[in-house]
């Protein structure tokens, strides 16, 4: 790669950040840091919706090296390969579109990174200064290593040709940086605006503990979807609740579950049985089960507590639509639209979930901080 073209995409990240710093430079919130971390939740967010696109669309080779597109800043300077490679196999991975597709990915993905740069540079000026809890600069440092390796194995992604686990680790590299920003911007916003107490300590751990099996069951869930799409086994089951008019259909978990093999491959080279893509579907629909019964437990044990039952309720909300996603992708076929939406929604309760986390160990807290004064009355659950 020359230093011109690295030059090149450094001044294009650059630019991709100016804008939402310059946003938040000029904001009227006084809470300059707080409002940075909150903007970099959002465009996080961004990045991993339109990650699934760039996957879904299959344009993931869109530009078959990396961090440039055939050695080149953008696609505009590339097009004559571009084309050529698109004469040569029309229906292949690379076209001018899927081109654009992966590069403009890649260009919010390095906006991004100057973001955390940004914060993590703020935090450690402004902690050595004032040793204010409000800049701790953990977890800022713990987002730019993140970052670091998540830009490598973005690069793997393209150079092991979209093995199957190297992207479904990207994704989920994906959304731990979106719940780890999720956690700084919750602890920016009840350092700023402090909560009243907490309530019946016994009660929050009990939400702690399932809020912490939600989290922990979500990115299992994640993982066994990321694993569907980065095997292309979304209509492997073409009915519901039957797989293929069976309820238990044949399946090949060994094949199905190497890890580490090309795509479409099994480990020894040959091609993947349907059978395997028929175990990993089969795998991710019924682990789902699973998930939404405890995440629903969740919000039925956090709705008695006032400060936890606005992000109960949405939990309960998004949770519900992103079962109606899931059963809408075999129903229609597997439309890019709704898959693109399963997609944002897993990256939704993400967030959720971790500011569920986030709320109930901060009530917690603060329960065990306060005296007990008096008899806390039974909590009574909604019917």
């Amino acid at each position: 790669m020359q230093t011109a073209t690295l030059l090149q995409l450094g001044a294009i990240g650059l630019l991709a950040a100016s804008l939402p710093l310059a946003m938040v430079w000029i904001s009227s919130d006084a809470n300059k840091y707080r409002k940075l971390v909150w903007v970099a939740v959002f465009l996080t967010f961004d990045l991993i919706v339109f990650g699934g696109f760039t996957r879904l669309t299959d344009s993931g080779l869109g530009c078959p090296d990396w961090p440039g597109c055939y050695g080149l800043a953008n696609p505009f300077l590339a097009h004559e390969q571009i084309t050529a490679a698109e004469q040569l196999l029309p229906h292949g991975p690379v076209t001018v579109v899927k081109a654009w597709i992966e590069m403009i990915h890649r260009y919010l993905a390095m906006g991004i990174g100057v973001l955390i740069m940004a914060l993590m540079a703020t935090a450690w000026m402004q902690w050595r200064r004032t040793r204010s809890q409000t800049f701790a600069p953990a977890i800022p440092t713990a987002l730019f290593l993140f970052v670091c390796v998540q830009g490598a194995f973005g690069a793997w992604t393209v150079t092991l040709k979209l093995q199957p686990v190297i992207v479904t680790i990207h994704l989920l590299l994906g959304m731990g940086l979106l719940a780890l920003l999720t956690w700084l911007g919750g602890r920016e916003d009840y350092l700023v605006k402090p909560q009243a107490p907490g309530g019946n300590p016994a009660a929050l751990r009990r939400v702690r503990a399932l809020a912490i099996a939600s989290a922990a069951l979500l990115l299992v869930q994640i993982a066994l979807g990321g694993w569907v799409s980065t095997n292309y086994a979304t209509l492997a089951c073409s009915d519901f609740p039957l797989c293929n008019g069976k309820l238990v259909p044949e399946m090949d978990f060994e094949h199905g579950f190497t890890l580490w093999r090309e795509l479409g491959k099994t480990a020894a080279g040959h091609y993947l049985p349907f059978s395997a893509l028929t175990a990993i579907h089969w795998v991710h629909r019924n682990f789902a089960l699973v998930v939404v019964a405890v995440l629903g437990w969740t919000t039925w044990r956090a709705w008695p507590h006032a400060a936890l039952r606005p992000t109960a309720r949405y939990v309960a909300i998004v949770l519900a639509l992103q079962a109606a996603s899931g059963l809408a992708t075999i129903y229609f076929s597997f439309p890019l639209a709704i898959a693109v939406l399963h997609n944002a929604g897993a990256a939704v309760l993400v967030l959720l979930v971790t500011m569920l986390n986030y709320k109930s160990k901060y009530q917690l807290d603060i329960a065990l901080r306060t005296p007990a004064r008096a008899p806390v009355p039974a909590e009574i659950h909604p019917r």
